[in-house]
Formats: C-alpha cells, sequence, structure tokens
C-alpha cells in the first residue's frame, strides 16, 4: 500500500530537519530554503529577489532538500528526537496513571521507558 505524504507532514518533515541540519547549509542556501519553505514566498518571487532563475531556486530546493535528508540518513538525530518524545510523552501518560490508580505496572513501564531513552543516547 503505497502511502501518500500531505502537505502538513511534508512542512513538519521539513521544519524538524532544518532545525536539526539547518546551520550546516550555505547562508545562500539558508536564506532561499528559509524564504521559499518558511516565508511562504513563491520561487518566482524568491527569484526575483535574487536575481536569479525560477529553475536555479527550485533546484536550490531541491538540492537543499536531499541536503538535510542525506544528513538524517546518517546521523538519525530527528529520528532519535521523536523516538525520544514518544517515550517522555508515555512516561508522562503512566506517571499520571499511577498517581490515579497506584497501578505499580506503571512504575515498570516507566523504568522500562527510561532505559530505552538512555540508549537511544548512546546510539
Amino acid at each position: 500500500m503505497i502511502t501518500q505524504v500531505t502537505a502538513m507532514e511534508r512542512i513538519v518533515e521539513q521544519t524538524l530537519l532544518y532545525d536539526f541540519y539547518g546551520e550546516l547549509l550555505t547562508e545562500h542556501q539558508k536564506q532561499i530554503y528559509e524564504d521559499v519553505v518558511f516565508g511562504d514566498l513563491t520561487i518566482s518571487e524568491v527569484a526575483k529577489e535574487q536575481g536569479t532563475s525560477r529553475q536555479s531556486v527550485h533546484d536550490m530546493i531541491k538540492r537543499c532538500n536531499k541536503i538535510l535528508k542525506g544528513y538524517e540518513d546518517k546521523l538519525h538525530l530527528v529520528d532519535k528526537f521523536i523516538r525520544t518524545r514518544e517515550k517522555v510523552e508515555k512516561i508522562h501518560s503512566l506517571t499520571g496513571e499511577f498517581l490515579r490508580t497506584g497501578e505499580t505496572d506503571c512504575v515498570r513501564q516507566i523504568r522500562e521507558l527510561s532505559r530505552q531513552i538512555s540508549e537511544l543516547e548512546l546510539k
């Protein structure tokens, strides 16, 4: 089954990749990427502002996306961040449940999740 990535999912992915790896782009790449992806300017507007062609701006955005994804493929920082955030949210939920019910299994699950988070940091 082929899943279609929504525009919102693409924006979230681009934002996370840029947050983690954007500083590794050149100033020129960052300026164009920020204008198009975050500034909501059209490729035509950025091309005019930069004194270049629409095609070169389009190519720059594609190249930046490829560079950012390449860093993620090698370093996996965004993936680790997402997995850690999910585990922390689960810990938060379990602590609330424990406080309400006193269920000791919650403590065991919290300990396991915290161990997993510690292991994520080492990888």
